[in-house]
Parts: C-alpha cells; structure tokens; sequence
C-alpha cells in the first residue's frame, strides 16, 4: 500500500461497510429511517363524513368527488344525515369520524349543553363564512323588511291574543339559532331562555330540508337556514327573505368541520390529511367561474337534492329577497378567502357569550378554556405549514353587529353577556 495515500487498512473496511450499507438502503421504501419508518400516511385511512341538505356542505363534498381526500391519502364515504342531532350522535358513537356541523354544536357537546352527554369535540377548520338567511312568511311582506323593529308590533298582538307567532330554527345552541335569538332580539322581542321561558315567541327546532314544507302549511312565521331554502322558499312564493345572516355580521363563523377530541389525538395525521383535501377544496370554491359546477355536484340527489339553480344564484351573491329587493351582495358565502378557515378563538367565545346570555348556562362558563379546548389552531397550523400555505394567524379585534353592539374578544365576556337588553340571564 501506498504510505502516502490517505487511504488505510481501517478507512478502507469502512469505505466498502458504507457502500455496501448504501446498497442495502437503496432497496428499501423511501422514508425508512433506522429500525423504523417515518410514515406520514393517516392512521385511519377510511373515513366516514356527515353532512346536512346545505350549501355549505360543498367543501367537504368536492374534496370527495374530486378526489382530494384520495390525494392525501384518505379513502373517503359522505353520509347525508337527517338532522343535526343525527350527525351529532352519529359522531359521539364513532359511525361517522368528522363531520359538516353548525359551530356551537361542538362547544355544546364539549361542556354537556342540551341535553346531549358530554362528548368532547374539536373544530380544526372553519368551512365557511357567511350565506344563511332569515325567511318571513308573506304574511309580512312589505311590512318587514330587514328591520326586526318592524315585526315587533307583530309579535306583541299575536302574544296578546295568546297565539304567539312561531319561528324556527335548526338546532338550539346551533349558528341558525343564534341568528334568529339575535335578530328578534335586536328588534326588543324575546325568544325566550334555553327552556323558552320569557319568551315573546315559539322557537321551535326544524331540520333544513323540512323548513319550505312547514311554512307552505302555516305551521311558522319565519326561520332561519342556510341554503338553497331561503331561495326555494321564494320560488316557491311562500316567504320572502328578510335579511342575509352577513348583513347581521359580515364574515361571520358558520359551519366547521368537527371531530372528536378523542379521534383527533389518536389520528393526528388523519386530521391533518383531512384539513390538507380542505384547503385544496376550498381554494377552488372560491374561484368564481366554478360555481357553477360546485351548484351541480352539491346539488346531486346524494346531497342536497334540488335543482342546481336553487343554489347557484345567492352563491353568485346574487340576491333576490323576494320582497322586490334584488342586489349584488360582495359579502356572500366565502370558503376560503378572508382567512376563513382559521379556527379562531374569539369566535368560540362570543357563542359562550350568547349561551350565557341565553340561560344555556348557569353562572358564567370558561369562555378562555373551552375555546382553546374547541378551537384547535394548533392543529390547523401544522396542517397548513406542511402544504407551505401562509394564512391569516390569530385575529382577536372587535366585531360590531348590525345593531351596533361591539364584541371585544379581549374585554370582560360577562360584562358584554350582560349588557344587551333584551336576554334571559340565569345566575
């Protein structure tokens, strides 16, 4: 041997051990670290999501059809379910693993609120903001229009003849009820507590696709939904739509997609892999030349069942309330843009503000505990910072709402539950 070479008996053992691990390892699975894989797959690859007869639904509903959940490794099935406590139930005993869900639900199954058993549940993913709306029967039309002011003299003869006038919602603590408590509510009529005690009206709770057939046969004055059945209720010419829920609060929080917090810390990349389809999903629904095909896929019998230009025209923000107003609204149902997605905090807490204002809850609840309980932004940072998509962050400024009241995520929440005037407070 060359004594000059740098080469030696011991350099040369080790220079043929490393090659000869090098073409060991080149036959193995890409990811294959030590004795064990670094496996970035889901961990339940089958997954089962509820959904509701909604237009909101149409994330969760194109990420299957178009083959996104596949993408990413999930082998995805949507079940239509027939209510909302349905899909709640269906969740809690494990038939379904995620699922579309009103925002309040989960922070209602979470604390025990309702009547439900206290089931923890997580909402890694906002779906969607905006796009829900109050419907009137024609009884009132051109005498409210998007003033609830204008329908209490309404309220106050029909309680006083010992009939109250009868408006629906889809579920209690749910985002339609809280629409409708706020809106009679803004216009000095009580909807009375969690029980309906103090209350100037029936608020009855109705599932989405069964709202149009209880009104056509006068079995209420108004309602509160989500699309297409404000606008099958004026094709229909039964009602007409008083006011959009984003002309209460633009941009407000509406559906999200919920998992337990038990399935979610055991299948952390499942959730992920989830939320990823998600993003894709949502990006494309807010391309606007796609409504169009996003009204014919959600539209589908399988789904939502009804014609696809019962959807297509308000997801347009093409607004025709049936009462001779007609406008282009720029604040209409969003499923991406304006940071939608983010599970913010602040949001969790106004409902823990209205559930308290409502008599929901006894004494005041853990508005910062089970926000960041519920509203894990943890988990959709990760998710986003995995796909390199750089999103809006925490946002905690105030909301104002269309009566004026300001809710300041940062200030006393008792003190902002306390403070309107109409409420059912329970100590």
């Amino acid at each position: 041997m060359n004594p000059t070479s740098p080469l030696t008996r011991r350099s040369i053992l080790r220079t043929g051990a490393t090659a000869g691990l090098g073409a060991l390892f080149s036959g193995l699975p890409q990811g294959w670290i030590g004795s064990a894989y670094a496996d970035d797959s889901p961990e339940s690859p089958d997954m089962k999501f509820g959904m509701i007869a909604l237009t909101d639904c149409s994330s969760i509903v194109v990420a299957h059809e178009k083959g996104l959940f596949k993408k990413y490794g999930i082998n995805s099935t949507v079940s239509k379910g027939a209510s909302w406590a349905a899909i709640r139930d269906s969740l809690t005993n494990g038939d379904i693993q995620a699922t579309h869900m009103l925002l309040g639900m989960p922070i209602a199954s979470t604390m025990g609120l309702g009547g439900a058993p206290k089931k923890p549940m997580v909402v890694p993913w906002i779906l969607n903001r905006n796009g829900q709306a109050i419907t009137l029967a024609n009884t009132f039309k051109g005498k409210v229009a998007d003033d609830p002011k204008a329908l209490k003299p309404f309220v106050d003869e029909a309680k006083a003849k010992g009939n109250p006038l009868t408006f629906a919602m889809t579920f209690p603590p749910g985002t339609h009820a809280m629409w409708m408590r706020y809106y009679l509510a803004a216009g000095g009529i009580n909807p009375g507590d969690a029980a309906g005690a103090g209350a100037d009206v029936s608020l009855i709770t109705v599932p989405p696709p069964q709202m149009v057939a209880n009104m056509k046969v006068g079995k209420m004055d108004g309602f509160c939904v989500g699309e297409p059945w404000n606008a099958k209720t004026i094709a229909e010419e039964i009602g007409y739509t008083s006011i959009a829920t984003q002309g209460i609060w633009k941009d407000h929080p509406e559906k999200v997609c919920a998992f337990t917090e038990e399935f979610a810390a055991k299948n952390p990349k499942t959730v992920k892999a989830v939320l990823k389809a998600l993003h894709e999903a949502s990006v494309w629904l807010d391309k606007m030349e796609n409504r169009e095909e996003q009204a014919n896929i959600v539209s589908a019998a399988t789904y939502i069942n009804c014609p696809p230009e019962a959807i297509l025209g308000r997801l347009q923000g093409k607004y025709n309330m049936g009462d001779g107003r007609k406008f282009k609204d720029p604040n209409y149902m969003i499923f991406s843009d304006r940071n939608c997605n983010y599970p913010q905090a602040k949001y969790a807490k106004w409902w823990l503000t209205q559930l308290r204002r409502w008599g929901f809850v006894e004494g005041a609840p853990d508005y910062e505990g089970v926000a960041r309980q519920v509203m894990r932004s943890d988990i959709y940072e990760e998710a986003m910072k995995e796909i390199g998509y750089a999103h809006g962050g925490l946002d905690e400024k105030p909301e104002t709402l269309f009566d004026g009241v300001t809710f300041d995520p940062k200030a006393n929440l008792e003190t902002y539950a306390a403070s309107f005037a109409v409420k059912t407070l329970k100590a």
